[in-house]
């Protein structure tokens, strides 16, 4: 079977010119015209008052006229004055001022004497009697020097004043005139190509308004995927960690994109979709850019809800761009992150919105694997809700592979430090390795936001590296939240609160199974958490047994029996103890089997959610018998749990008083403290985690369960 030829663009021939709007040159060129004539008519032409146009004509030096809607332009042929003769201010000054003085009524009678030349006698003004205006004041002092009057003839212009006695002046002199109208391509400008040229851009205007920044009104039918071209991503395989299975799986799509041959040669073809499913944060993005940048192919990538719009069939629209796009780069990949906007199950939803989604979906499904065969192109795309996606965009020929991108073990965790770590500078005695068996639960993104406060905090220092202190103070805020040592606690509540951490965490030293003291503090962090015990496993831990699960729930209620066994009485400050204590027996009865009365019946069905967290509980799969009988268990365990929790510490009383007033002298103790104080070995952490097998569904299972092992924040 001959291979298909991918598309190709077709070179420009050399010497194109990139020219793309031609109309626009041309607009251009007529503007350019016409702003040189103007620039040239101005240069050309002298711009005289009304008032010295009228003078001039009166003198009869006016030639010829040519009168416009707003200006009289002509030709002026100056005489010469005779010699000696000397006007006071000018015959232009005389005019002007008989004028003025007419329309303000005064009288004046000016006597104009011809002196003898090289005299200076100025001539005589008189006035009749009466009141002196500011004007015949003007007459009293001595006038400025007039300017050298023109000797040769000019083109004047001058705007044209309401003077209705001017045609019959014109014709009493004998000057030719005529009317004149605006230049042909004056007019063209101004009547035709301004307005359009108004109206084209508030059209733009409004298009880019309505239709956003990335596109107009006449482009919402356009992708709007961006566009990496080869390795412009930067990102390779080396830049990612803590997933090394999903690294495996993808390495054969960049290996065929890179040698396609050697796979068509035997009958193989490459999934035509790949669908990275894994919580937030765990670096399904960051695997899509690194395929590209090991490809070294064009790489398109866009969000699901980019094809979603208000109008009816853009998104379809959209989806066919995009793979025209698509296809004209071949080889390519294109990335699709959070998949589930668009691609829901059809049908199951209600409103208007669903008939534009499963238009949308109609259309992506077509292109993966329709009728026309889809050439070089690999789609990519990431969700962490793959339980909602509709079966036909699983189903092989479409998303023939789904790899599992999940939360990186001990060895995953700090693989994900050092390729954070590599652009900061660190202390040499810094332990990721520790670092990393602290965070169990943590996400790549989790992990980056931990070194960059411990980076933040060393700055804050005024320090020039980054210690091991700055990166446990940093976990510690990443998981619990800010120090708040301004929450002012008088001292009873103080010694209620270090009663309370201290109970947590002797329960837990001295319970089978429970995970390990890291730090207890009595330092307010966050919103509510007056204090908090962290609790670190030795381990990674996928399976847990009910000995364990009954040590953590036992540790949970320790806190709350300290508090009763001290004062004698309680306080609201275990709320959020009993609510994972509750959590955690109901599972044990409803889905863990863990209960003699119940046996093995599964009363509980999990709420569709990858995901998991408060929002998606089990939901009761029983009747109402077996519902009470279920309450009735967990308040049992419950009960029997606080009950051991009050022995365990009402033996060990003298070990609760010790280690709270060490803690009311330091606020903080750490594993090494804590454990002296109780005469106990500190637990040590393994060299290296026990691995599993990632696609155990048993561990996928419990883990979906089982809540994370981070530390617990009491209120």
């Amino acid at each position: 079977m001959k291979a298909p030829k991918l598309p190709t663009k077709k070179p420009k021939p050399p010497g194109t010119p990139p020219w793309r709007f031609p109309i626009w040159y041309f607009v251009l060129m007529l503007v350019t015209l016409w702003v040189w004539q103007e620039m040239f008519s101005n240069l050309t032409v002298r711009t005289i008052p009304y008032s010295q146009f009228k003078m001039h004509l009166a003198r009869r030096e006016v030639v010829a006229v040519q009168i416009s809607e707003g200006d009289i332009t002509g030709k002026i042929d100056p005489k010469p004055m005779h010699a000696g003769t000397n006007v006071v201010g000018g015959v232009s000054n005389l005019v002007s001022t008989l004028t003025n003085l007419e329309s303000a009524g005064t009288n004046i009678v000016v006597v104009v004497v011809a002196t003898p030349a090289g005299t200076n006698a100025p001539a005589p003004v008189s006035a009749e009697p009466g009141p002196v205006s500011p004007l015949a004041r003007f007459f009293k002092r001595t006038p400025a020097a007039p300017s050298a009057p023109p000797t040769e003839p000019f083109v004047f212009r001058t705007v044209r004043v309401e003077d209705p006695k001017l045609v019959d002046q014109l014709q009493l002199v004998g000057v030719p005139f005529a009317g004149m109208r605006p230049g042909l391509l004056t007019q063209f400008l101004m009547a035709w190509v301004l307005p359009l040229g108004l109206m084209v851009a508030l059209w733009i205007f409004i298009s880019r308004k309505m239709g956003g920044a990335s596109g107009g009104i006449l482009s919402f039918g356009k992708s709007k995927a961006k566009l990496f071209v080869e390795n412009a991503t930067g990102v390779t395989f080396e830049d990612v960690a803590g997933c090394d299975e999903a690294k495996v799986e993808l390495q054969e799509v960049v290996d065929f994109l890179k040698n396609p041959d050697r796979y068509k040669s035997l009958g193989a073809r490459i999934p035509k979709g790949v669908l990275l499913v894994g919580p937030p944060g765990t670096g399904k993005t960051l695997l899509g850019r690194a395929v590209a940048g090991e490809a070294k192919v064009p790489f398109f990538s866009l969000s699901g809800s980019d094809f979603v719009e208000m109008f009816v069939g853009v998104g379809a629209s959209r989806v066919r761009d995009l793979f025209v796009q698509a296809k004209a780069k071949a080889p390519c990949i294109v990335f699709i992150d959070e998949l589930d906007a668009i691609g829901r199950q059809r049908g199951v939803h209600m409103g208007g919105g669903s008939d534009e989604r499963e238009q949308t979906l109609n259309q992506l499904l077509v292109e993966m694997d329709g009728f026309e065969a889809n050439v070089g192109v690999i789609l990519l795309a990431a969700t962490n809700r793959p339980e909602i996606l509709d079966r036909a965009l699983l189903r092989p020929g479409r998303f023939d592979r789904q790899v599992l991108v999940d939360a990186p073990d001990a060895d995953g965790r700090e693989a994900i430090l050092k390729v954070h770590a590599k652009n900061k500078p660190l202390d040499g005695k810094v332990d990721l390795r520790r670092i990393a068996q602290a965070t169990p639960g943590f996400s790549g993104a989790d992990l980056a936001n931990t070194l960059n406060e411990a980076a933040l905090m060393a700055a804050r220092r005024k320090v020039d590296v980054i210690n091991q202190a700055d990166l446990e103070e940093a976990v510690e805020k990443v998981v619990a939240g800010p120090e708040r040592r301004g929450r002012r606690l008088n001292e009873l509540e103080r010694r209620r609160v270090a009663y309370h951490e201290t109970g947590h965490a002797l329960v837990a030293a001295h319970s089978e199974g429970a995970d390990s003291v890291h730090k207890i503090s009595i330092i307010p962090r966050g919103r509510a958490a007056l204090g908090y015990t962290m609790q670190l496993p030795t381990e990674d831990q996928f399976l847990q047994t009910r000995a364990q699960l009954l040590g953590r729930i036992r540790g949970l209620l320790g806190g709350r029996a300290a508090e009763e066994i001290v004062f004698g009485e309680v306080t609201t400050g275990a709320e959020n103890d009993l609510d994972r204590a509750t959590a955690l027996a109901r599972q044990m009865v409803t889905m863990f089997g863990m209960n003699d009365r119940l046996g093995l019946s599964h009363t509980a069905q999990r709420q569709t959610s990858f995901l998991g967290g408060p929002e998606s509980g089990p939901q009761r799969d029983c009747s109402e018998q077996t519902a009470r009988e279920v309450d009735e268990e967990v308040k049992k365990i419950l009960e029997e749990a606080y009950r051991e929790a009050k022995e365990l510490l009402t033996r060990q009383r003298e070990q609760l008083e010790s280690v709270t007033v060490e803690l009311l002298r330091r606020e903080t103790l750490d594993a090494p403290a804590f454990y002296q104080l109780i005469g106990q070995p500190v637990p040590a952490f393994p060299s290296r985690p026990t691995t599993r097998d990632p696609a155990s569904p048993v561990d996928v299972a419990v883990a979906q369960t089982t809540p994370p092992p981070l530390p617990g924040v009491e209120r």
